[in-house]
């Protein structure tokens, strides 16, 4: 009998020639124990790392606040009745307090990414000039190092605290590009989407597990230990990173031959010869702007959330440090977890049913942005029903992880050879929302009402579907002419 295609929007007619001659590349080299995979499972470690160190101040801050000189602050008519919680610890309270105002914990907060813009661009020409792989490993040490001296910092004072994160800052803004550089070489075009959703559930691992562990640590212990503690787990990593993760597939001594090829092959058509960058056609690249305008977006809701949410959860819903932490987290399981599915999903659709690269990235960031506004703002509208309120946040959260296969590897499909670049000034612009978004939350809740709250939300939703919208004007999903000498693409 023969199938007639009834031409899906979405995709094109499949293309069995094409995706054969993938399969068979694919299973001439399968995953299991490739060093591809292996690379994609210790940079996700990488990135746990990376951003455990990044919010594990979020819930420490909580804890590091004197509630006595808040208490007339953070409890108004409009806050919701605080739950029981259990009795703390005696030791719990000999770590130091400090009476940092609403102004000051939003600077403290923020301050992190006044250190991670400044490397991003400089990241990316690193990476490629030089390696990516001591640059990464370097860059995570540093900010482990500092992490590890932030309640000496504390003691000294908020000024001295701000310092220490602008120094992490610095460490972690090589990160991203850095791996975009080391991918540009290792993954194949048509398991880009596995790879990096992979790569970079770590980034959301570490939120999930450093949220709720952070609240044990500080309620068992002191907020001091959250910072010991996950720097340890840094130190680790980089050890590992150091004896196993090499720049290239042909500088890698253990990888099998035949993976080699296949990685090698597959990249031929898409990585340019020339040393020259091409910094004119990269500035004025329109699909650039879309990624950087769709990144700018997502990262406003997804900065106001990683750093405000724990203070959301205890001076609005009122839980305590040990709930805030395990409620804080819930919307990052749904986050990686979306994420994964996404990628796969995404690689898919792209080898399978040969949907063009372009379309797949744009409903991948729509579904990411779009939904994630609608959610947050219903949020912000359920009073102190506790239920709704940590559901609608799960799922703005969760449904964030979607953009993981859509803007946000886009640079690897518009340009692999300078993927880094493109990341780090991406990201640039992306890291202005953290640097400024905390800081104007804080400053339209100093009364801590909900009202106040829903502002914050309103202005996040507005951004991200202003970023959605551009994007899915804009975007592009094939090597663009300046970055290869021959322009080839994969379902476009």
């Amino acid at each position: 009998s023969r199938v007639v295609s009834k031409g899906p929007a979405l995709c094109p007619p499949h293309n069995p020639v094409l995706s054969e001659l993938h399969t068979l590349w694919y299973f001439l080299s399968p995953v299991c124990c490739s060093s591809r995979y292996g690379l994609a499972l210790l940079s996700s470690y990488g990135f746990f790392v990376v951003y455990s160190l990044r919010v594990n101040l979020s819930v420490a801050m909580v804890d590091m606040l004197n509630n006595t000189h808040h208490s007339s602050i953070n409890h108004s008519s409009s806050v919701c009745p605080a739950h029981a919680s259990p009795t703390r610890p005696q030791h719990n309270h000999t770590a130091s307090v400090y009476n940092w105002d609403s102004e000051t914990q939003g600077w403290i907060l923020g301050s992190f990414f006044y250190g991670y813009i400044l490397t991003q661009i400089p990241g990316g020409y690193l990476a490629g000039r030089y390696g990516p792989k001591w640059l990464m490993g370097f860059g995570i040490l540093g900010t482990v190092v500092f992490t590890l001296l932030t309640p000496v910092a504390a003691d000294l004072g908020a000024s001295y605290l701000i310092a220490v994160r602008v120094f992490e800052g610095i460490g972690e803004g090589v990160t991203f590009p850095a791996m975009y550089t080391m991918w540009a070489a290792w993954a194949p075009p048509l398991e880009r989407s596995r790879l990096l959703t992979i790569s970079y559930i770590g980034a959301q691992l570490g939120t999930v597990i450093a949220l709720p562990v952070s609240g044990e640590i500080c309620f068992y212990l002191d907020w001091t230990y959250v910072f010991y503690i996950f720097g340890a787990f840094g130190l680790v990593w980089f050890v590992l990173w150091a004896l196993f993760v090499f720049n290239s597939p042909n500088t890698h001594p253990r990888i099998s031959e035949r993976e080699r090829l296949y990685i090698t092959s597959s990249l031929k058509n898409e990585l340019s010869t020339s040393t020259h960058i091409p910094w004119g056609s990269i500035v004025t690249s329109i699909p650039l702007w879309a990624i950087v305008v769709a990144h700018f977006s997502y990262n406003w809701t997804f900065y106001t959330l990683l750093t405000l949410l724990p203070t959301y959860m205890n001076d609005i819903l009122g839980f305590s440090i040990q709930q805030n932490g395990m409620l804080s987290a819930l919307p990052y399981i749904g986050c990686a977890v979306l994420a994964v599915l996404s990628g796969q999903i995404a690689d898919y659709l792209r080898e399978s049913c040969q949907c063009p690269t372009v379309r797949v990235r744009k409903v991948a960031s729509l579904v990411g942005m779009i939904g994630p506004a609608v959610f947050l703002v219903a949020a912000g509208y359920t009073g102190c029903n506790y239920t709704m309120a940590v559901t609608f946040l799960t799922i703005s959260s969760s449904l964030g992880g979607v953009s993981a296969s859509g803007f946000n590897i886009n640079h690897l499909d518009i340009a692999p050879s300078y993927a880094g670049i493109l990341l780090g000034i991406t990201n640039t612009f992306a890291t202005i929302p953290g640097m400024v978004g905390p800081v104007i939350a804080r400053a339209l809740t100093k009364n801590n009402t909900i009202e106040e709250w829903q502002i914050v939300f309103y202005i996040a939703a507005t951004i991200n579907l202003l970023g959605a919208s551009f994007y899915t004007l804009l975007g592009q999903g094939k090597v663009q002419p300046w970055a290869v000498h021959t322009s080839y693409s994969h379902g476009d």
